[in-house]
């Protein structure tokens, strides 16, 4: 038992770190009727990895690392662009037109490579099993530099996504995708697309139904996400599946269920509700 809880230390840790700052962006982008723009940004950072590989750097390297910064940097730009000039681009369209066009190039950059299908599993569903304390710290490092920044320009930040203040929209819609670019490459390389993206919208989603503040929702989102960690990372080990993929459906699960028993369920979100933080 002690060896167990000794090798799921770190793993579980890092789940309680993506579940910090995912839940928190997710809210963001749920105000923002963009959804999928998570799965989108992962499959863009996932390319620029893959292509990384391709030219000769190994996944954990800076170089590896920076070629997924940039295919994702590049991305949120994009998406930015698209928000200001939403009279001729559907904002969403764009977002799905970038996800397909990301998971086709990195189909494309894997036909090159041997061991293809193992990369774009990795690619899918991550190997949280094997992170190491090290990794844990970095990662903490870099979303709490995120989180700085969004604390620091909160109100720009909250006012853009909830209320679509139109006052130098543009430049705020870029510094939020360009903080949630960073996000999300630190994420993929660790977690997978599937995790990342369930971690993302899961906790956010179901925060809203049982609460009307931000405040509220981040917090009841925060421990749902710790709770599901620990339940996946437990019963993965015991039940011998591979942490990720269970992660996961367990994740997904959740939205499930109380859409299939929201007869019996009362929930407290309503339409429209004021930002309050």
């Amino acid at each position: 038992m002690v060896d167990a809880l000794m090798f799921l230390a770190a793993p579980t840790v890092m789940c309680f770190v993506l579940a910090g700052i995912h839940c928190y962006l997710g809210l963001h982008v749920l105000a923002r009727g963009v959804i999928f723009v998570d799965l989108s940004l992962a499959q863009v950072a996932a390319f620029g990895a893959t292509l990384g590989l391709l030219f000769g750097y190994e996944h954990g390297t800076p170089e590896a690392y920076f070629c997924s910064l940039a295919s994702t940097l590049l991305a949120a730009s994009l998406f930015a662009l698209a928000r200001k000039r939403e009279r001729y681009f559907s904002q969403e369209a764009i977002i799905g037109i970038v996800y397909a066009c990301g998971s086709a190039a990195v189909v494309l950059v894997v036909d090159r490579m041997a061991h293809g299908a193992e990369h774009i599993k990795e690619l899918l569903v991550g190997q949280i099993l094997w992170v190491t304390w090290p990794e844990v710290l970095k990662t903490t490092l870099i979303y709490s530099a995120v989180g700085i920044v969004h604390y620091i320009f909160r109100h720009q930040l909250l006012n853009a996504s909830f209320k679509g203040s139109t006052h130098v929209k543009a430049f705020w819609d870029f510094l939020f995708y360009a903080l949630f670019g960073v996000v999300i490459t630190s994420s993929v390389s660790i977690v997978g697309v599937l995790q990342v993206f369930a971690y993302l919208i899961v906790p956010s989603i179901v925060s809203t139904l049982f609460f009307k503040t931000i405040k509220a929702r981040l917090l009841f989102g925060w421990g749902l996400g710790i709770v599901l960690s620990v339940v996946g990372m437990g019963l993965s080990y015991v039940w011998d599946y591979p942490s990720g993929a269970f992660i996961v459906v367990l994740f997904t699960m959740i939205p499930i269920l109380l859409l299939l028993f929201s007869p019996i369920i009362k929930f407290r979100y309503e339409a429209g509700d004021a930002l309050k933080h």
